[in-house]
């Protein structure tokens, strides 16, 4: 079984991967899910913190660690396309945070 992961030989870990990245990487969609319902976009908010959790409980890997940037950058572009007053008001929200 060479060149695949088997029973004769276990899946190596990707070392490139620091633990310490999953659990920032979450707390940055959960800040910005934060902002969203904040701002009244609940229904995205609920949708992008349930991927969050289905990802950070079963992918530590690349993949996952791709899908939490995704998922920042999805809400944040959210976040940047709401109407000047609401941005205005999360802005005031992230200082006291």
């Amino acid at each position: 079984m060479s060149g695949s992961c088997g029973r004769v030989h276990p899946c190596p870990m990707d070392e490139s991967i620091p633990a310490a990245d999953m659990p920032l990487l979450y707390r940055e969609v959960l800040d910005a899910v934060a902002r969203l319902e904040r701002a009244g976009d609940r229904a995205q908010a609920y949708e992008i913190r349930r991927r969050a959790i289905r990802t950070y409980s079963a992918r530590w890997d690349t993949a996952g660690r791709r899908a939490l940037g995704k998922l920042v950058r999805e809400a944040q572009s959210r976040i940047d396309a709401m109407p000047r007053t609401a941005a205005v008001s999360l802005a005031g929200s992230r200082e006291l945070a």
